[in-house]
């Protein structure tokens, strides 16, 4: 349940505009997010701080995300009211009825962020993957931005969440050492989503409605494909990476890396689930060639 304070924080926050329903969907994280209707049948979803976090608002961090994005694309829900504690936003509606093969609407979409580029690699504000801060300072190269500001940042956070063992630090430290080696340098930065898992990808009988929960930077777009491939929804099919390639170009040794962008998103679960996610950062050290 929810505390009744928090609901007329909302309602204050409405211009006392009564909330009639609503109807808690997660709380993760210490933020809770909540669907709500209004009088006039109108839904909206909150987002607000159970418990606040000084040292990351993650909350004023996706508004600053969604209002950059809602300029340029439609396919996010809209700010409505907000501030440094809680986040009202637009219901997109949608449905668990997914395509089994890839969306042409869903690519597409991807496409369009994927076509914004930058001079450099980062983003005008630190953004958020699960309520972990990423830091995006600008970066001319991507080598060290992606083994300084993903991959040994998200090591770092992960063994003191739940010791990694040396074994598994031993090899990740070899990979950092040796990144230059193993990843493009100087790919072109493009925007990215920042956590595009399925979870954060919404379809209503089978057609794509938007995406929600971003953690935007400019980065190597191919560490979002990697993502979506990693999860294996099933409207990312065997014919994905091809129909990706005739709009955006992948590089021709994407799949001998593709593992290492994939494992910051395993260190990422690990970080914020529990030691399950262990098995999924072996099974990908495994598949890396040094």
């Amino acid at each position: 349940m929810i505390s009744e304070k928090y609901i007329k924080q909302i309602e204050d926050l409405l211009n006392n505009e009564k909330i009639i329903k609503h109807d808690l969907l997660q709380i993760s994280f210490n933020i809770a997010c909540l669907k709500f209707e209004i009088s006039n049948n109108k839904k909206y979803i909150v987002k607000f701080f159970i418990e606040r976090n000084n040292k990351f608002n993650a909350i004023k961090s996706e508004i600053n995300n969604l209002t950059y994005l809602n300029k340029k694309f439609k396919f996010f829900p809209k700010v409505v009211k907000s501030n440094d504690n809680f986040l009202i936003m637009e219901y997109l509606e949608n449905d668990n009825d997914k395509p089994d093969s890839t969306n042409i609407d869903f690519l597409e979409s991807i496409v369009k962020i994927h076509s914004v580029s930058n001079r450099q690699y980062g983003f005008g504000f630190n953004t958020q993957i699960g309520a972990i801060k990423q830091i995006n300072n600008f970066e001319n190269n991507w080598v060290y931005f992606y083994s300084n500001y993903r991959l040994n940042d998200i090591l770092e956070i992960a063994n003191k969440r739940i010791n990694l063992g040396k074994v598994i630090n031993k090899k990740i430290l070899l990979i950092l050492n040796n990144m230059k080696n193993l990843i493009p340098s100087n790919p072109k930065p493009l925007l990215l989503h920042g956590d595009l898992w399925e979870g954060n990808i919404l379809f209503k009988k089978n057609k794509f409605v938007g995406f929600i929960d971003p953690g935007s930077f400019f980065g190597h777009s191919e560490m979002e494909v990697a993502y979506l491939r990693w999860f294996n929804p099933p409207f990312v099919d065997i014919n994905f990476l091809d129909k990706y390639n005739d709009k955006i170009l992948l590089d021709k040794d994407y799949l001998n890396y593709e593992p290492i962008y994939q494992l910051y998103y395993a260190l990422c679960n690990v970080a914020l689930w529990d030691s399950s996610y262990i098995k999924e950062v072996k099974k990908l050290l495994d598949k890396i060639k040094l």
